[in-house]
């Protein structure tokens, strides 16, 4: 616990102060959080993750680049206490968080058709769920990147429903949704190991895709839009 409050601290001091470094702010009143909720539903063995936020959620998606390599992302995150494998990685360092995000210039949800039109590889746009395990990085403005790890590496466990790129993410394909200022996403218990009792906290951010520089991570943090509990401590508990 006390890593991952380390962790998001820096994410948050790094972060807050580049709002102006991107080509592109996103920093409107659609990220920006009011409230953040994980409620346990028994009745129906799932938590609901709530993000409620000033402005519409969801409303704002990226502009498009045109290409995989620096193409922007927009997520809703909730960075959790919960352990890697309990969300089916294997056993790594880092912060457990589920992002919902949204990306035109690629598809990393191989498995699901979000759209509905039978294309499985052309909605990247739609808001989706990912499970991420974020670590420091030094190299981006925003303190924090996906975890990679090296494609040769056959020690490494990935959840079978893994887009199949060499970090640490899974697209689980829980149903995610948004109306007026609130965006959710559904995760029965059984794939966080049946967890009820971990911290949470919420973040929305500004993330780009590299595939060119070795010098950088493949994706990374570049701007913190805003931060549910203000510090980045995970004060917030499943209800």
């Amino acid at each position: 616990m006390k890593t991952i409050v380390i962790l998001s601290i820096t994410l948050f001091l790094t972060g807050i102060t580049t709002s102006c470094a991107q080509e592109q702010s996103y920093n409107n009143d659609d990220f920006s959080i009011q409230t953040v909720r994980v409620t346990h539903h028994a009745d129906m063995s799932v938590t609901v993750w709530e993000m409620q936020v000033k402005g519409q959620a969801g409303n704002t998606t990226p502009t498009p680049v045109g290409q995989l390599d620096g193409a922007p992302v927009l997520g809703y995150v909730f960075p959790t206490s919960l352990k890697s494998t309990d969300v089916g990685f294997g056993k790594t360092e880092g912060i457990v968080a589920l992002a919902l995000t949204s990306h035109p210039d690629f598809d990393d949800t191989p498995l699901w058709d979000e759209n509905s039109d039978a294309i499985y590889d052309n909605d990247g746009i739609i808001w989706h769920p990912h499970w991420v395990i974020l670590h420091e990085d030094k190299r981006v403005v925003g303190g924090l990147s996906v975890k990679q790890f090296k494609k040769a590496d056959e020690t490494i466990i990935l959840p079978p429903t893994n887009p199949g790129m060499p970090m640490y993410m899974d697209s689980p394909g829980y149903p995610v949704t948004t109306a007026s200022q609130t965006i959710r996403v559904v995760v029965p218990d059984y794939r966080i190991n049946n967890q009820k009792n971990f911290s949470y906290d919420g973040v929305t951010a500004f993330m780009k895709v590299n595939t060119s520089k070795d010098n950088l991570p493949m994706l990374g943090v570049y701007e913190v839009l805003s931060v549910a509990s203000g510090d980045l401590s995970l004060p917030y508990k499943v209800n």
